[in-house]
């Protein structure tokens, strides 16, 4: 076509970004000031800032990059692809660019990133003796008071409420302007320390009932409860697993909710209720049945049901291991004779299990993350006990069998993160629904992941990795919990093989 070479394609790629940012303002604009027809426009704003960093990101890479992207410009006579570089080959995008490390995100959030990062490092895990004792004394249902002033620092430094996805708060109202792959970053970082997600209001499960109400609620639930839960000074709890049916399967659960003039009566048994042993929670999202006769997957509501109401008791703490996981705990309570509000009622009957999706998604997807930061801690640790310990006049770390755990646990951090970047990134530009493939990957991969990590560090530090001075036999407990808690290996595994068939029909 003796078209020359374009010398200065990046130019063109950063002036792409910012015109599509420019334009999604407009549609942002005319949609929250009522003149937009489409009631999804409001949602373009959310996309703002991801298109204008990615913009600067570019601007700051022409320097280091600029031979680089030269030799590919779409007809120079040194590409060696020999063809234009439009959407159907690999140029870094909104739609396939997938930020690989700390350093590739905004300056925002990298800053972000090292703050809580040295308030981890510096603040919080400097605690961990200090809470292993408060939870082994008869005050361990008690909140651990040191973490409240440090809720402070994090609050006051604007480290709270990092969980919140754009997705789920495109004006930012609620929570601190994250995307999910930014966020995985730092979350990761709260993985390393089990309590460390409380300092910065980012635990489960308030962080996935925050934004069931953040999505579902109504103005008087948000006020009422979500508020609170933002603010951190009550917590709550999740009711659905049942002891007597297969809750793998959530269409199972036996509960009722029945509508009796304006309120409803809640009845049943649960268990693996985590939160509910915290002195502070004083919210229960409830799941039931308001139908046995509506579609399968119609028959489930969810329901907000104060702790305090009449009915309402807790029959005990259950152990995972041995751990209690005091003072937040996992219960067995039942519910009798419950009444509530008729308007305590998410959304309306029959939208439970639509309610549930949504709500599991991010909340595997955290768990995801801290499972990381967890494994790298534990690796951590295993390095330093083999480059400390001598067996067989030779040092641990000089042993083959050592070298080939070590390396193997680097090998599947690496790539259990890159499946979880992907993931996160997906969740960003495409929806948690048409990632929900990716989303039950990394929840099958993930925690045996770190099951095999930790117990490599286990194995290193013989009898020792199994007290409690040191962390790995309460990470391993927690790990092996995550191959069962938001859904069993086996139901993702299902689903994945269903989303590989439909690639063949």
């Amino acid at each position: 076509m003796n078209l020359p070479p374009i010398t200065n394609w990046h130019f063109y790629i950063v002036y792409t970004f910012f015109r599509y940012a420019a334009i999604l303002q407009g549609v942002y604009k005319r949609a929250i000031s009522g003149q937009g027809t489409n009631p999804k426009a409001e949602a373009s704003g959310k996309y703002l800032t991801i298109l204008a960093e990615m913009g600067l990101q570019f601007m700051k890479q022409e320097k280091s990059s600029s031979n680089l992207l030269k030799s590919q410009s779409p007809i120079s006579g040194t590409n060696h692809l020999n063809r234009r570089s439009f959407s159907t080959s690999a140029v870094k995008s909104s739609e396939n660019y997938i930020p690989f490390s700390v350093k590739s995100l905004s300056p925002r959030v990298q800053e972000m990133h090292q703050r809580v990062k040295e308030l981890i490092c510096q603040s919080i895990m400097p605690l961990e003796g200090d809470f292993i004792k408060h939870i082994q004394s008869d005050k361990r249902w008690s909140p651990f008071e040191p973490l409240e002033a440090l809720k402070e620092k994090a609050k006051s430094e604007g480290l709270w409420n990092l969980f919140l996805p754009l997705e789920s708060d495109a004006e930012v109202k609620y929570g601190s302007g994250l995307t999910n792959v930014e966020y995985a970053f730092i979350c990761e970082e709260m993985g390393r320390c089990f309590f460390a997600p409380e300092v910065f209001n980012c635990s489960a499960p308030d962080t996935g009932n925050m934004e069931v109400l953040v999505k579902y609620g109504n103005e008087e639930q948000k006020m009422t409860w979500l508020q609170p839960l933002l603010d951190g000074t009550i917590r709550s709890c999740f009711a659905m697993t049942e002891p007597e049916v297969a809750c793998s399967d959530a269409t199972n659960i036996q509960s009722s909710i029945v509508k009796d003039g304006d309120h409803y009566v809640i009845n049943g048994h649960k268990w693996w209720t985590s939160g509910a042993l915290d002195t502070r929670c004083k919210l229960c999202i409830f799941m039931g049945k308001t139908s046995l006769t509506a579609a399968r997957h119609k028959q489930q509501s969810l329901i907000l049901v104060p702790m305090d109401t009449p009915g309402v008791s807790v029959i005990r703490p259950l152990n995972v291991y041995g751990y209690d996981d005091a003072p937040v705990g996992h219960g067995e309570l039942t519910f009798k004779d419950v009444r509530v509000p008729a308007s305590n009622l998410l959304l309306s009957e029959g939208q439970g299990f639509e309610i549930v999706q949504g709500r599991l998604g991010p909340g595997r997807i955290h768990h995801c993350m801290r499972l990381i930061g967890m494994s790298e801690r534990a690796l951590e640790l295993m390095i330093q006990r083999v480059k400390s310990r001598t067996a067989f006049q030779k040092l641990l770390a000089e042993q083959g069998t050592i070298q080939a755990d070590i390396a193997m646990s680097r090998l599947e951090i690496e790539q259990a993160r890159l499946l979880v970047l992907k993931a996160a990134h997906m969740m960003d530009t495409v929806g948690n629904k048409a990632a929900a493939a990716e989303i039950a990957m990394i929840k099958v991969v993930a925690p045996n992941m770190a099951l095999r990590v930790i117990d490599r560090a286990i194995q290193a530090y013989g009898g020792a990795g199994l007290h409690s001075d040191l962390p790995l036999a309460n990470m391993f407990a927690w790990a092996r919990v995550l191959r069962l808690a938001d859904g069993p290996d086996e139901v993702h595994r299902q689903s994945i093989a269903k989303a590989e068939f439909r690639k063949y029909k």
